[in-house]
């Protein structure tokens, strides 16, 4: 926001915010602000009806709007001698009619009401993202009450905060709470949170490094003496220990088995048609032996 400078009042200097396509809320909170230090505000708002406004504050208050639009709304509105008509006809031409405003502040309400709080955003983020809808809102003419925001802010935080927020919707008055005393409060238990993944992180990778030690490969998690009597259990017809868990992707494949009983690959010890053919011819021989 381009700022000319201003006169000293008293101790303070102030500066002129000029107005741009974008920035009319912040805009009008700054200049309604100084107005009302400098003691001209009262010739924009609040008038009664028909009150007619010092004449000479209403002077000031014209040199001063002048002062923080562009050139181009000058010229477009020389013709106003009364500071209060150059306010309204910026507030129109910015904010729109009644109906557009209505729109705007509707629009404004949903996405206050959908806005939550992502996972990985920070407690400051997200407070930035909610006053700033607060402030645009308020600019529309709607009353937007702390209390209101504070609760939104609650509301709109993740699971992982929901311990903080059932403690501070139990133990404190949300009615007259502080925006910035509940953002304090979030911002501490995030800290806290963020120590706890540390601790974290360091005892996963002692526990993951003490266990890719201890089996081998940290790759598949199975160290050398499972793989090996996963290879003998091959050729046995059956797995040995946990490798038989992991190897049960490899029963299908036959294809490089090899049966120790007849020495062909395709089958295991125990699906041997020649082994089941000496167990029936020894079957046929026994009677003739008894």
């Amino acid at each position: 926001m381009t700022m000319v400078p201003a006169k000293e009042s008293g101790s303070l200097t102030y500066q002129y915010p000029v107005l741009t396509p974008t920035n009319y809320p912040i805009w009008a909170v700054k200049v309604k602000s100084i107005m009302d230090a400098y003691g001209i505000w009262e010739t924009v708002e609040p008038r009664g009806l028909g009150e007619e406004p010092d004449p000479k504050k209403a002077k000031h208050a014209l040199a001063f709007l002048f002062q923080a639009i562009p050139e181009e709304l000058v010229l477009q509105m020389s013709s106003y001698t009364d500071p209060k008509k150059v306010w309204d006809g910026l507030k129109i031409r910015y904010l729109g009619v009644d109906r557009v405003r209505a729109a705007r502040l509707a629009s404004l309400k949903r996405e206050l009401e959908g806005l939550r709080m992502k996972e990985g955003e920070t407690v400051d983020d997200f407070v930035a993202k909610l006053t700033g809808l607060a402030s645009k809102v308020r600019s529309l003419g709607y009353e937007f009450e702390e209390s209101d925001l504070v609760k939104r802010l609650l509301s709109s935080m993740p699971k992982a905060f929901f311990q903080i927020v059932a403690s501070i919707e139990q133990c404190f008055d949300l009615e007259s709470m502080l925006l910035d005393e509940a953002v304090g409060r979030l911002k501490a238990f995030e800290e806290r949170l963020k120590g706890m993944e540390i601790v974290d992180d360091t005892q996963g990778n002692l526990l993951l490094t003490s266990y890719e030690k201890s089996h081998g490969c940290k790759n598949c998690g199975v160290g050398g003496s499972n793989r090996e009597d996963f290879g003998r259990g091959r050729g046995r017809g059956r797995g040995s220990g946990k490798s038989r868990d992991v190897n049960e992707r490899f029963q299908r494949d036959k294809s490089h088995v090899k049966c120790y009983s007849c020495g062909e690959l395709g089958h295991y010890n125990n699906e041997c048609p020649r082994r089941e053919k000496h167990e029936v011819n020894l079957i046929e021989e026994e009677p003739a032996l008894l």
